[in-house]
């Protein structure tokens, strides 16, 4: 069994494109408008060689996230493969304004920083 994809609800799918891009090379897919469902709209995004994929979804029905900690799935971790890999893009993302919480060890042993998509979802980025 393998994960086929992770889903994400977002109000602007151009600029959730361009962070998973800017930050995690991913290549983006084209936009599909629904037929069945008017106004929704998604496109898929693939992150590294093992082309992991989210669906980055849109639509004028959703609502906005009623606290930073709620029932569901919280955050996505995203393995960098290195303690100065995660050192160099917390860096990147201090400077553009977008790391939530900076370079440390956890307590169950992982090394992450914490950064947050346009939308505030939040990403962990792992050694």
């Amino acid at each position: 069994m393998r994960l086929a994809h992770v889903a994400l609800w977002t109000r602007d799918i151009p600029s959730a494109a361009d962070f998973w891009q800017r930050y995690f090379d991913a290549k983006v897919g084209l936009l599909y408008n629904s037929n069945r469902r008017p106004g929704f709209t998604s496109c898929f995004i693939e992150l590294g060689p093992d082309r992991l994929q989210i669906e980055l979804m849109s639509a004028p029905w959703i609502a906005d996230k009623a606290a930073d900690e709620c029932v569901g799935w919280d955050h996505i971790a995203i393995s960098l493969g290195s303690i100065a890999a995660v050192d160099s893009l917390a860096e990147r993302c201090k400077s553009d304004n977008v790391l939530v919480s900076g370079p440390r060890r956890t307590g169950d042993g992982f090394y992450e920083a914490v950064i947050a998509a346009p939308d505030g979802t939040r990403v962990e980025i792992t050694s």
